[in-house]
């Protein structure tokens, strides 16, 4: 995908990215923590997060589809390095949001089977597994959201840094 409407898709692509992953993130620590809302929010969040993973090399390869046709600066370039660590930071969560659902899943079905025949892979029960996957959603989550910053910071930097003034421009008349 190159342009949408006449406007590089990356610039149109990136705003998708830029609210979707840290809102996974978000999701997936409040599923992860709260019990009352891994009933509500995991399945959502496991679609959510995996939209967010096809999304990023979509994002990315409209990038630099775009950064071929930009002068190279070293803020583009900056930019252009920090956009590909997106993807390594979307996949953890996106990870840890299914194992979150699928355990909310097991613990379901377990409820509704007889627990001394039915196997379960990912203990549902478990305090310990409940603990070490809170732990790493708050990582995963807090790391995902601070490269994303990060790499809107970058390319905000990129497109704006000496491109306006910190005057008014004039108003065309009648405006």
């Amino acid at each position: 995908m190159t342009t949408v409407n006449g406007l590089p898709a990356h610039v149109l692509l990136v705003h998708a990215i830029v609210v979707l992953l840290p809102l996974s993130a978000l999701l997936l620590v409040l599923s992860a923590l709260w019990p009352a809302a891994r009933g509500k929010l995991a399945g959502p969040n496991a679609i959510l997060s995996v939209v967010v993973v096809v999304l990023v090399p979509i994002t990315t390869d409209a990038g630099e589809w775009l950064e071929r046709r930009v002068a190279s600066t070293p803020l583009v370039r900056t930019h252009t390095e920090l956009g590909d660590t997106a993807l390594w930071v979307a996949i953890p969560v996106a990870v840890l949001a299914l194992v979150v659902w699928w355990r909310r899943r097991e613990s379901l079905r377990t409820q509704a089977a007889d627990t001394a025949a039915r196997r379960t892979f990912l203990a549902p029960a478990s305090t310990a597994v409940t603990v070490v996957l809170s732990v790493l959603a708050v990582v995963a989550a807090g790391a995902a959201v601070y490269d994303i910053y990060r790499i809107g910071d970058s390319g905000a930097q990129a497109s704006w840094q000496n491109q306006f003034s910190s005057a008014p421009a004039p108003r065309a008349p009648g405006h």
